[in-house]
């Protein structure tokens, strides 16, 4: 019995280890629910400005795959997960950098896009601190539907939106490209 016992332990205890994803300084669970559907982490990585840490990003799909346009493209259930690890990431700091973000995605043609946008920075008005987790997810029929630690913040329709956000990360100009080649599993 107790040989059974530290089997099962043994069993659970690497269960566990392998059900998360280590990224720098956080742990990315391998997986996401959303819209009744389980999204495996596809890749991630670490953005970084200036030699510092801002937050580390995991790139959850419903199969893994590195072609960046497919899933720019793609009308998919998608997230993108980002734990806050700096306290330098200020609600203003992260509305500067997803606008200029949306601008490269565009290449300078927000203007379609202007009242999403607009909504989409809202979400960031909150203080932010070290460990916030914001799961940007795109759930087929819904939109894109933001969460804050869990919270939900609001649902941006229109899968050009999606397309100019998602774009942020895995577009021609990406916001960091170490973390776009992390993303994409590479």
């Amino acid at each position: 019995m107790k040989k059974f016992i530290l089997l099962a332990i043994s069993v659970l205890t690497l269960n566990m280890a392998t059900a998360q994803t280590q990224v720098g300084e956080v742990t990315l669970p391998n997986s996401l629910d959303f819209n009744n559907e389980t999204l495996v982490l596809n890749g991630a990585g670490i953005r970084t400005k200036l030699f510092l840490k801002l937050y580390s990003g995991g790139l959850y799909l419903p199969s893994k795959t590195k072609d960046a346009n497919a899933i720019i493209n793609a009308d998919q259930n998608q997230a993108i997960q980002l734990v806050i690890t700096s306290s330098f990431v200020s609600s203003e700091a992260m509305t500067e950098a997803v606008e200029d973000g949306f601008e490269a995605s565009t290449k300078g043609n927000t203007d379609p896009l202007a009242a999403e946008i607009k909504t989409f920075t809202e979400f960031f008005s909150e203080d932010i601190v070290e460990g916030d987790v914001y799961d940007i997810t795109y759930q087929t029929g819904v939109g894109v539907v933001c969460y804050k630690n869990n919270k939900e913040l609001g649902t941006i329709t229109g899968m050009d939106f999606k397309k100019a956000l998602i774009g942020i990360w895995l577009g021609k100009i990406p916001a960091d490209s170490a973390l776009k080649s992390g993303m994409l599993g590479k």
